[in-house]
This record gives structure tokens, C-alpha cells and sequence, in this order.
């Protein structure tokens, strides 16, 4: 593996790192007690301007621009919110975060708290993580005990109040106004936009920073060792070190970190462990599975957000899912759009209908009972549902299909060719 020194996972393999005297023991803390004791909120927030720090969470947005959105009237309650709702297939870098290192996530949300001068935020948290949130609340219970949270913090006369806020399971929840929705108690649905804006009208109606796990653990070490030292790693517009969670044909699936810009080669040789033995690469998703699927031809692909969007995807939340020849591209569709039929909220028609329609037309393919006119009708089921939607989630439910067809359009002909799936996957529905 490339001599690359982590940032985020530094503490990967510490034994009880979720301990608040271990995690002392390794740093931790520094950067609260220097941003607290030695900056302005304001220059927590240009440091972290001027370090380039963009979300992790998927679209890339500057945090500190996004953070410059909040009115600067502190007679207005405001409230930052971790996203770590991650449920989007081939995504787990959040989890590590939240399991093997909470102090991290906590010393985040301090510090990007301190910036917009919120006195009380919250970690939403995917139902599903339970052992994240027994870690957090220990460590939260710890950072009480110690001074780092509650009343006039290290002295500074700063009041932080930091919850836990566990979700019911639906992925619609990593939607932010869902999530937000969620937060207040109500059902996790989308909220209408325009003209709802987070920074105005977010939480409890009031100014709100919500931002992913992995883009706030950034902030403490920005603010530790300075915008230039975090600046110096990446790309020219994509800073800092990167989680990629590669999964699928490779040798070794896992989360690794590494530099905004190294190649999908890299990523799979020199990480990963190479491609399976003797398979060859056919398709990648690299960025979760709402992004559009690429080719065999995307191996020098650099992986950060212009990179990626070059080669006609996203990189979104760096989920890697490598397939190998081996693989049948009706299948995988149809996996997804499952998961994204399962998902939907049902609270616009194209999504609810489409997603619906889509797994049932590609199901009826893969089983080997398709005709050539079902994939044109795929293709327009796709158009109809692009742009009409609520939120993105139907939008995103439309891109794997979409890029399939067209793409390996080959896979959906032998299936209804040989009235049957060439590669003998077929999926138990």
C-alpha cells in the first residue's frame, strides 16, 4: 500500500480509542482547546475557508461557504447537524468514524458548533448503528465529565450542549430536509424546495449547517495543523486526504484512505489487492449507487470530484463497487432499483410509481420473459421520472437503470435473445 500517513483513520486500530484518556493520550482534544482558547468563531471559519474543505457527503459544497449562510445575529438559535444517516449502498466509511473513533466526531462538532456560535447540535445517526451509538453516548458522557461539553467550555464562557438523534432506518433520511424532519419528530420526508434553505429555515425553522460525518471530522485537524498543511494533500480543487469504500470483485475490500486524485487504478492495484484472479474489469460505480455506471475504460479515471465528473459520473460518496466479467449488468440494476423501490418514501408520484414500474420491467428481463420494446420503455420510464421528483432519491433510482441500457445494452439483448440470464444470477425476488 502506498506510504500515504492517515488523517481520519489515524486511530483505526488503537485499542479503546473510544475512550476519552486513550484518545487524550494520542492528541486529542488539541484542536478544540486551540480553536476555543486561540480563535475567533470567525477564524475557525476562514481557516476552514481557506483550507478548500468540501463535503464528503456527496455534492462536494464548500463547508465554509455553506457555513458563511448562517445570519450573523446570535439573538437567533442555530444548530449544526452531523449527517451520519449513511445508508446508501456501498457506503460505510461514516460508520468507522462513528464506531472506532466518537472523540473525533465529538471534537468536530465543537469546533464547527464554536464556528457558527450554535449552543445546542446534534448527531443524527442511521437506526442501524447501534454499536456507534453506545460508543458516542459514552464518549459524549465522557466529554461532559471533562469540561468539553456543557457549561463555559476550557473556560471561554461558550455554553455546547451535543444530543444523539437515532433514525427509524429509512434511507430517505440521508435527504437532508428528510433528515431534518425526522429531527423535529415527524415523518422522514422531503421538504418542498425552493423555498425552504437550510441556513435560513433549517431546524425548528431556524439557521441550520447540516454536513457529513467525514467532511467535520476534517475541521479538527484543519484547525490543529493549519489551511496550508491540508491544502498541500489532493488535487488543485479537491483538498485533503478522501475515505474510499471499495467493495465487490477485488482482492481487498475495504475503506481506505488516501489523497483526493489517485486513480480507480491505484485505488484497485495498489489498495485493494488487485481484481480478482484471472477476471477482468467490466463496470464501476465510484460513487455510491447513484452514480452513473462507468466502463472498463475509466481505470486512469482520477478519483476526485472533477475527475470523476470528466469521465461522465460522480464521485459522491466515494463508494467504489468494483464488477468483474463475471458480472450480469440486468442484475445489478435490478438489485438497485430495488433498494431504491424499498426506500422510497412515496411521497411524489414519478418516484413512487417509476421506481415501481422500473424493478418490475427489469425483473420480468432478467427471469428471461423480456422483449426489445421493453427497452426503449425503460429508457423512457427514466426520462419521465428525471427532473419531476420531489427529491433526489427517484432521480438517483433512475441512473443506474439508465446507464445500464446504455452502456451494456448487450446484457439486456442475450437476456431476451436466449430468454434466459447468460450469467446464471439470477436474483430471488
Amino acid at each position: 500500500m502506498p506510504d500515504f500517513q492517515p488523517v481520519l483513520l489515524k486511530n483505526r486500530y488503537v485499542d479503546r480509542i473510544w475512550d476519552i484518556d486513550v484518545y487524550e493520550s494520542r492528541g486529542g482534544y488539541a484542536a478544540v482547546r486551540k480553536g476555543l482558547k486561540t480563535m475567533s468563531p470567525d477564524q475557525v471559519t476562514e481557516e476552514v475557508g481557506k483550507a478548500q474543505l468540501r463535503g464528503r457527503g456527496g455534492a462536494g459544497f464548500p463547508a465554509a461557504r455553506k457555513w458563511g449562510f448562517i445570519p450573523k445575529d446570535l439573538s437567533i438559535p442555530r444548530y449544526v447537524v452531523m449527517n451520519s444517516d449513511e445508508s446508501e449502498p456501498g457506503t460505510y466509511k461514516d460508520r468507522q468514524l462513528l464506531e472506532w473513533d466518537p472523540h473525533q466526531c465529538i471534537e468536530a462538532m465543537i469546533l464547527s458548533s464554536y464556528a457558527i456560535q450554535a449552543k445546542l447540535s446534534f448527531i443524527f445517526l442511521r437506526g442501524e448503528f447501534v454499536l456507534a451509538a453506545e460508543r458516542l453516548e459514552y464518549a459524549i458522557q465522557q466529554a461532559y465529565r471533562k469540561g468539553y461539553l456543557g457549561k463555559n467550555i476550557l473556560g471561554t464562557g461558550w455554553d455546547f450542549d451535543l444530543h444523539i438523534h437515532r433514525g427509524a432506518g429509512a434511507y430517505i433520511c440521508g435527504e437532508e430536509t428528510s433528515l431534518l424532519e425526522a429531527l423535529e419528530g415527524h415523518r422522514g420526508q422531503p421538504r418542498l424546495r425552493p423555498p425552504y434553505f437550510p441556513a435560513a429555515k433549517g431546524l425548528y425553522y431556524d439557521p441550520t449547517v447540516v454536513n457529513n460525518c467525514e467532511t467535520l471530522c476534517c475541521v479538527p485537524h484543519i484547525v490543529e495543523r493549519g489551511a496550508d498543511w491540508f491544502e498541500s494533500i489532493g488535487t488543485e480543487k479537491s483538498k485533503g486526504p478522501k475515505l474510499y469504500c471499495i467493495s465487490g470483485h477485488v482482492q481487498k475490500p475495504d475503506i481506505y484512505e488516501a489523497p483526493f486524485g489517485i486513480t480507480l487504478r491505484q485505488l484497485i492495484d495498489d489498495y485493494a489487492g488487485g481484481m480478482r484472479p484471472g477476471r477482468t474489469l467490466k463496470a464501476v460505480i465510484p460513487g455510491g449507487a447513484s452514480a452513473p455506471i462507468l466502463g472498463p475504460d475509466c481505470l486512469d479515471m482520477t478519483l476526485d470530484f472533477e475527475g470523476v465528473a470528466a469521465a461522465g459520473s460522480m464521485l459522491g460518496s466515494a463508494a467504489v463497487i468494483i464488477m468483474d466479467d463475471t458480472t450480469c449488468m440486468v442484475g445489478a440494476a435490478l438489485n438497485l432499483i430495488h433498494f431504491f423501490r424499498h426506500e422510497s418514501c412515496g411521497k411524489c408520484t414519478p418516484c413512487r410509481e417509476g421506481t415501481d414500474w422500473l424493478f418490475k420491467l427489469l425483473r420480468r428481463i432478467e427471469a428471461g420473459h423480456g422483449r426489445e420494446e421493453d427497452l426503449e420503455t425503460l429508457l423512457k420510464l427514466c426520462d419521465n421520472m428525471d427532473g419531476k421528483c420531489f427529491c433526489l432519491l427517484g432521480e438517483s433510482a433512475l441512473v443506474p437503470v439508465r446507464t445500464s441500457v446504455l452502456k451494456f445494452r448487450e446484457d439486456y439483448e442475450r437476456h431476451i435473445r436466449e430468454h434466459r440470464c447468460p450469467y446464471d444470477l439470477r436474483l430471488s425476488h
